[in-house]
């Protein structure tokens, strides 16, 4: 049994794509960090960084204590380790994947949530800020849509968790959409696995976590540790 800890954000919708695809019996606790569940002592007390999403894997493959991983690559990657799935057997085919992985992890997923927050969760409009992050979110698509370009998926032909890690930060931003139109490869590869049932199921529990609210100045707190501003 997988303890996972989870919100219904990007990262943490990398997690259940992985379990669904693999039927790994799991339990989701919910970290609401708008509320800031993410500071509380039993959170950090696995999960040092005070992000979600974490995991507690209860029957670990040596059979021994409880294991606990926090940040969403390292999940991913003992995850694909622990099944034997969704990482190539070949050591080439590895190598791309957790290229792949960890491109995602160093700019894919942070230029886009910097991106995010300039557009989205900026108490006030920054140019430079948001000219900056749109650039360079808009330059790892191309990087992406290049790489996919005659692939079906990253790695190749396998779904692997390269995919997983990169789909949930496609254009993740309903108050600032991207412009795709320019990224054949890349809409293709996101059209085939938005299609897959495990990922509909995936952002079915993130429908079922979650929460429609107004950003209130506490929320802000919380959320990115800033001083109390007018939502």
């Amino acid at each position: 049994m997988i303890d996972l800890y989870y919100w219904p954000t990007p990262n943490g919708h990398k997690i259940t794509l992985f379990l669904e695809e693999t039927g790994l019996d799991y339990t989701i606790h919910p970290v609401d960090i708008g509320a800031g569940d993410q500071h509380k002592p039993e959170f950090l007390a696995f999960s040092p960084n005070n992000k979600m999403p974490a995991i507690i894997d209860n029957a670990p493959a040596d059979g021994g204590l409880p294991v606990t991983v926090f940040e969403s690559g390292a999940i991913l990657l003992y995850l694909a380790e622990k099944t034997g799935r969704f990482i190539p057997a070949d050591p080439r085919g590895r190598v791309a994947t957790l290229e792949w992985l960890f491109w995602q992890m160093g700019g894919l997923g942070p230029m886009t949530g910097q991106y995010g927050h300039f557009h989205v969760y900026a108490p006030e409009p920054i140019g430079y800020a948001r000219d900056r992050y749109a650039r360079e979110a808009t330059r790892l698509l191309e990087v992406l849509d290049k790489r996919l370009d005659g692939r079906n998926f990253i790695a190749g032909t396998e779904y692997t968790i390269a995919d997983m890690a990169c789909y949930p930060w496609i254009d993740p931003y309903d108050k600032a959409p991207m412009d795709l139109s320019g990224f054949r490869h890349l809409r293709r590869w996101h059209a085939a696995i938005a299609e897959r049932p495990a990922t509909k199921r995936a952002y079915a529990v993130a429908d079922r976590h979650r929460v429609q609210r107004e950003m209130s100045a506490e929320m802000r707190r919380n959320l990115f540790g800033t001083p109390s501003q007018p939502a």
